[in-house]
């Protein structure tokens, strides 16, 4: 009866220290991936990728639609300016052009003819003119003459009336030939200046139907190399349609796209690095376009400094994007850990190494390599960073070799 309370009494506390205590799991060590804490350096950053792209495009669009006649080269092919690529027909430009010519033609006919009625009228206007002078000349003579010899009383009043009526008569036409001739004038002038405006206005007409019509050849607008032309023999081609492109060869720039998550923190100067041929080159934001598509924008980056030999228009770069300076800070490398402890806790090793135990922690920053540790650990802590999705509620790990 000893023994059987003896028993009893054994399996109470047995139960009491088994499931009010810690709850333990055994875990083998190579199934458990443990880092250890230390201080370092560390900096923020994303890694994203980016395409290698020239630093200026120029794009080839068809000012005129037409039929594509002729291809002069080939995608690929470097060029120089003003050389031509392709040769589109249209038909009904040319009929526009030889129209519009006629119409200038037929403009500068009326231009002469009407020019030349206006001299012939201004000629006999001053042949009027003349007259006029010479009549008043005359009656001026014979006006002077008769008011003498009326004074002298050699003639009656009668006839010397007659020479002031004259006088006066002759005097006033030629004043009314005066404002004819005049009038003449400025008529001529605005006629001569209307017409030229007309004339003008035709041929600047005339100019930018020779230029729609010489738009059907297609031209490189700067030196560098053709790419993606996209057009056959044959063809018919819309008005303002996508020809290619032509890439200068001045240099390269990376787009990348970025998720946009980090819109609010990416902005111009930003750095960034990448590695080619086994040399690391930097990179430097140039330009942010805020513009969001399936859940990321894009960045143009430029090359600080030379960019790497060999790098070709469409290759790929992994980059990684700084989105801050270096800083030393407590270094927790990265693991599956953090998807069941929101970085809250971890299991943190014992001295001896034989157990684990769970431990508060609070992180800060992070990049794809390290967490920032702002709390509860110290440098030289060893702590395991794979994942806990099978422990539960577990709070010790007692580790087996």
């Amino acid at each position: 009866m000893i023994g059987g309370i003896t028993g009893i009494v054994l399996l109470i506390g047995a139960s009491i220290y088994f499931t009010g205590g810690k709850s333990r799991l055994n875990v083998e060590t190579e199934r458990i991936t443990v880092s250890t804490v230390k201080k370092g350096t560390f900096q923020e950053f994303i890694p994203v990728n980016g395409v290698v792209l020239p630093l200026t495009t120029i794009y080839l669009d068809a000012l005129e639609g037409g039929r594509v006649e002729e291809k002069y080269v080939d995608d690929g092919t470097i060029m120089k300016k003003d050389q031509p690529i392709l040769r589109l027909s249209n038909t009904d430009l040319e009929l526009e052009l030889v129209n519009q010519q006629t119409n200038v033609y037929n403009l500068l006919t009326q231009m002469q003819i009407s020019r030349n009625a206006s001299q012939q009228n201004t000629i006999n206007n001053q042949n009027l003119m003349t007259d006029a002078e010479n009549n008043l000349k005359e009656a001026e003579r014979i006006y002077k003459l008769d008011k003498h010899l009326y004074a002298e009383k050699v003639i009656g009043s009668q006839e010397y009336q007659q020479a002031v009526n004259e006088y006066n008569y002759q005097l006033q036409k030629k004043k009314l030939m005066q404002q004819i001739l005049e009038k003449d004038s400025l008529t001529n002038r605005q006629q001569l200046d209307q017409s030229q405006q007309s004339y003008e206005g035709s041929q600047n007409a005339l100019k930018l139907m020779r230029k729609k019509v010489g738009d059907l050849i297609v031209r490189a607008p700067v030196d560098g190399q053709l790419t993606s032309l996209d057009a056959e023999v044959g063809q018919s081609i819309p008005k303002g349609t996508r020809l290619g492109q032509i890439d200068v060869l001045g240099g390269f720039k990376v787009r990348v796209d970025v998720d946009e998550h980090y819109i609010s923190r990416i902005f111009t100067g930003l750095m960034g690095d990448f590695t080619f041929a086994d040399s690391t080159y930097t990179l430097k934001i140039k330009k942010v376009y805020t513009q969001v598509t399936d859940g990321r924008f894009q960045v143009d980056m430029e090359f600080a400094g030379k960019a790497p030999k060999g790098i070709r228009r469409g290759q790929t770069l992994q980059i990684r994007l700084a989105l801050s300076d270096e800083t030393q800070a407590l270094l927790l490398p990265r693991g599956g850990f953090y998807q069941q402890t929101g970085g809250n806790w971890i299991f943190k090793l014992s001295k001896d190494g034989q157990t684990a135990y769970k431990t508060d922690i609070q992180l800060g920053r992070q990049n794809p390599d390290y967490y920032e540790v702002l709390q509860g650990l110290q440098p030289g802590d060893r702590v395991v960073t794979s994942s806990y999705e099978n422990y539960g509620d577990v709070q010790e790990l007692n580790l087996k070799n």
